[in-house]
């Protein structure tokens, strides 16, 4: 029996899809055997219509990760607004500025940095959880742990983690952890809430945070559009925004509802765990090839008359 180049990698591919997916059947989400509800979690919620754009939040939190941080007084250049910025191996966050769509309000200012998701990509495609999901909330990572592989990259919705490619020795993936390791695994806020001068930037448990956003939507309608955006984006996030323009005016993604790992833990883990269904879907390759492989009489004919099978 032969089987040409098309229903070998049809059959193997109906295969494939079909050994990750009996095995996906006993997986159970990672991120649901969290402790407590994802509503007990701690998070920010960004008032974007109160930020004035000072960037103070910028110089805390790189003095708080310990950059070589430049003066306060510096970071009152304004001409960093000129262009989009992202984050970076040496900044966490940054502030971008954009103009109101009817030319006659105030500009509105949107702090950028991880959202800390839910359930994150980064942590599901993370193949050494080098990136891990913190029953508090916080996204943390583990630089001993990483091998460089930079699917969190890939796999963030948010285009978030920064790689350290100027390091050539021991470079890192690098994003906000919430100041979890210096300042709110003991208690504390983060770096940036703390300096902020306008309170626009809150922190707390994410389900008051949800109620304090609705009940400043329903207080001011003439202020805020009726989306927190991060309430369901992505599957939900930690970091919480309101705004008077809508998002995708101020550079926010537009993501599904439905959180990415939902969607890419049926093939990832099915294929992976415990190894036992990559080694049946070898055995069934190895069956296919040998069925595949011509009869030793078709090739001795073959030969005879000149003719060569492909």
């Amino acid at each position: 029996m032969a089987l040409n180049r098309r229903e070998f990698m049809r059959v193997a591919g109906v295969a494939g899809a079909g050994v990750a997916f009996a095995n996906n059947q006993s997986h159970a989400n990672e991120f649901a055997q969290l402790p407590g509800s994802a509503d007990q979690m701690m998070g920010v919620l960004v008032d974007i219509p109160n930020c004035i754009g000072c960037r103070k939040c910028e110089y805390a939190c790189q003095e708080s990760a310990g950059f070589d941080v430049a003066p306060l007084e510096t970071f009152e250049d304004k001409s960093v607004f000129a262009q989009d910025r992202r984050p970076t191996p040496s900044s966490y966050t940054v502030v971008n500025r954009y103009g109101h769509p009817t030319g006659d309000s105030k500009p509105a200012h949107v702090k950028v940095n991880c959202l800390h998701c839910l359930e994150p990509a980064c942590v599901s495609a993370c193949l050494v959880r080098a990136l891990t999901k913190e029953p508090s909330g916080p996204v943390v990572y583990d630089a001993a742990k990483c091998m460089g592989c930079r699917y969190c990259m890939v796999a963030c919705p948010f285009q978030i983690p920064a790689y350290e490619y100027d390091n050539a020795t021991t470079p890192q993936v690098r994003k906000c952890t919430m100041c979890f390791g210096q300042l709110t695994k003991n208690g504390g806020v983060p770096a940036c809430v703390k300096a902020c001068p306008q309170d626009c930037v809150i922190y707390g448990k994410r389900n008051d945070l949800l109620r304090l956003a609705h009940d400043r939507i329903s207080a001011h309608p003439d202020v805020y559009i009726d989306h927190v955006y991060g309430e369901h984006e992505a599957g939900g996030t930690s970091w919480l925004y309101l705004s008077s323009i809508p998002y995708e005016e101020l550079g926010f993604v537009k993501a599904g509802l439905t959180a990415p790992p939902a969607l890419t833990e049926l093939i990832q883990h099915g294929i992976f765990k415990y190894w036992i269904p990559p080694l049946a879907l070898y055995g069934l390759l190895g069956i296919i090839m040998k069925l595949s492989r011509p009869d030793p009489s078709e090739q001795a004919a073959q030969a005879e008359s000149g003719t060569v099978e492909c």
